[in-house]
């Protein structure tokens, strides 16, 4: 287990009805779109909103201390709801595609809504994205953090069970964005939970991203179909334009003559993290950006990660009123497989009454 040495917390509250202290500071006029805002002794600022779970920004120093937002997203809480791209969203029932939109279970078969095609993507329309948490401050071990909590009724976008969830965001003075997840259920269900934040280490709406350089612990990926749907294979990475176990620029082979590359229009895959066990906090990836001179690790307990390098942005506004073009940020989404429950030799994803659904990430970010 990795340990990290964690120090106490500034945590500010935006749109609470309660008066202002020097802890608390209303920014927004009503408590029903509610920010939270955590801060670490480097200038280190991330702010969230229980409007879907939405990590809303995430404010680094550059090499000479200007201070960045380095994730896509929108202005205001209020803009999440029924906003597009699932910019910071925390994702769920199931992160990633289901083919079909259904799954057998204990011998029954369950219809979830379509929202891709055939296939669900992300929880279904009503997934976690566009539903109303509760959140609160709390104080843990780790100092002060962001809970969020929500209940997702049996029958919810087609799930069987009604499960409870909880998430935690906390903020390190080692500069490092921790997301613990934790759920239950009082029926057998299929639970992959991850963060969607689109990062671009530059500054949201400051290019594109393919001169950050990246590198990924993984010796093999998942390739795709059409739909974007694992086919099983477990494909190495050796000699393809998914080798990324040395530090390679996004850009440098993503329109690549090869197949994977045509069929996913660049990368949007799940790839095999290279572990020791099962559960182990592990090195997933390091991404570096050369103009800001800021970097980025993610760690996580997760078998697999998303790289998704924004093929479909399109040049809908963000913040600002700033475009957010083709490849302008990247993903990686900590989870397991991509429709695991119809693959029953993926790492499961199905969560029992009695059991515990537990995953950490943490983004640790350095200039």
């Amino acid at each position: 287990m990795r340990i990290t040495r964690f120090a106490l917390l500034v945590l500010t509250i935006a749109g609470c009805t309660s008066k202002p202290n020097s802890d608390m500071q209303q920014t927004e006029a009503s408590d029903e779109f509610k920010t939270y805002t955590l801060s670490n002794a480097a200038g280190m600022k991330v702010t969230i909103t229980p409007i879907g779970g939405h990590v809303m920004s995430i404010q680094l120093p550059d090499k000479n201390g200007g201070l960045t937002d380095v994730v896509l997203g929108y202005d205001s809480a209020k803009e999440y709801i029924g906003g597009k791209g699932f910019y910071g969203s925390t994702v769920g029932r199931y992160g990633n595609r289901i083919a079909k939109a259904k799954f057998n279970l204990e011998g029954k078969e369950y219809q979830l809504s379509a929202n891709n095609g055939e296939n669900s993507l992300h929880g279904g329309p009503g997934g976690f994205h566009n539903v109303r948490w509760t959140g609160k401050e709390i104080t843990t071990y780790e100092g002060k953090a962001v809970e969020l909590t929500y209940l997702s009724k049996d029958g919810e976008e087609g799930y069987p069970g009604n499960l409870n969830v909880k998430v935690v965001f906390s903020l390190t003075d080692s500069n490092e964005l921790k997301i613990q997840y934790e759920a239950t259920t009082d029926k057998t269900t299929v639970v992959n939970l991850t963060n969607h934040s689109y990062f671009n280490l530059a500054g949201e709406g400051n290019g594109d991203i393919l001169n950050h350089e990246i590198a990924i612990n993984a010796d093999k990926f998942l390739p795709v179909d059409k739909g974007f749907i694992p086919t099983g294979e477990l494909r190495p990475v050796k000699g393809t334009p998914f080798d990324f176990l040395q530090p390679h620029k996004i850009g440098e082979r993503i329109n690549a003559d090869e197949e994977q590359v045509k069929t996913g229009l660049g990368y949007d895959h799940n790839f095999i993290l290279n572990k020791k066990s099962p559960d182990e906090l592990s090195l997933v990836a390091k991404v570096s950006e050369p103009t800001s001179g800021r970097m980025m690790e993610v760690w996580s307990t997760e078998p697999g990660v998303q790289f998704y390098t924004g093929n479909f942005l399109n040049g809908a506004p963000g913040k600002g009123g700033k475009p957010y073009n083709y490849r302008g940020g990247f993903c990686l989404e900590t989870q397991h497989f991509p429709d695991s429950p119809n693959q029953p030799a993926f790492p499961s994803t199905v969560l029992k009454p009695g059991e515990t659904y537990k995953t950490t990430t943490i983004y640790k970010f350095i200039w």
